[in-house]
């Protein structure tokens, strides 16, 4: 890694998504609490205005569900099918949890270089004007070593990844990421 990361912002990372503890390879956990932590280090979002900032840029407001709670909420809802998935299909088409879990918890990293605060809400910054999130999460991700089936679905998630072959991990992350977004959009319409 080119940058150094500074202990406070570890353990922010790991204050900020308890669902860590889920993934159970001590390496790829460490590799996922890093991203976070050097995406926070980087950021000028704060730890509060991650919960407290609508999920969306779109959100008008009226919108109560924050970055976090959506965020947290993909995570446990990607899990939750992955293991009916494992339950009911284990031999042909098995999930990986460890993939699956720290895909879906940096699947919006990328995030916290694109967005900005202007008058205290959140807007997308210039860097964010040239580079969305999946594209900066997979840099973030890759600069502390995240493995590539993992920034797959960092890449994948959005719909940025229409256009590539998502893997079982990368198809459930982002059908958990739509069906917590795609109705709160169309209420905003």
């Amino acid at each position: 890694m080119s940058e150094t990361i500074k202990p406070e912002f570890i353990e922010k990372a790991k204050k900020l998504w308890p669902e860590l503890e889920w993934i159970t390879k001590a390496d790829l956990r460490e590799q996922t609490t890093n991203t976070w932590a050097l995406a926070l280090q980087k950021s000028v979002l704060t730890v509060d205005d991650l919960n407290t900032i609508p999920f969306t840029l779109l959100a008008g407001p009226d919108m109560k569900v924050t970055f976090m709670d959506h965020k947290r909420a993909v995570v446990h809802i990607a899990k939750d099918c992955a293991d009916q998935m494992n339950k009911f299909f284990k031999n042909d088409l098995p999930v990986n949890l460890d993939v699956l879990i720290a895909g879906a918890i940096l699947a919006d990293v990328g995030k916290l270089l694109e967005y900005e605060m202007k008058d205290g809400k959140s807007v997308q910054g210039k860097y964010g004007k040239y580079l969305r999130h999946p594209f900066s999460g997979v840099s973030l991700a890759e600069q502390c070593g995240v493995p590539a089936e993992v920034c797959h679905i960092i890449a994948t998630h959005a719909g940025e990844g229409d256009m590539v072959k998502r893997t079982v991990e990368a198809y459930v992350v982002h059908h958990a990421d739509f069906m917590t977004f795609e109705p709160f959009r169309d209420r905003l319409k």
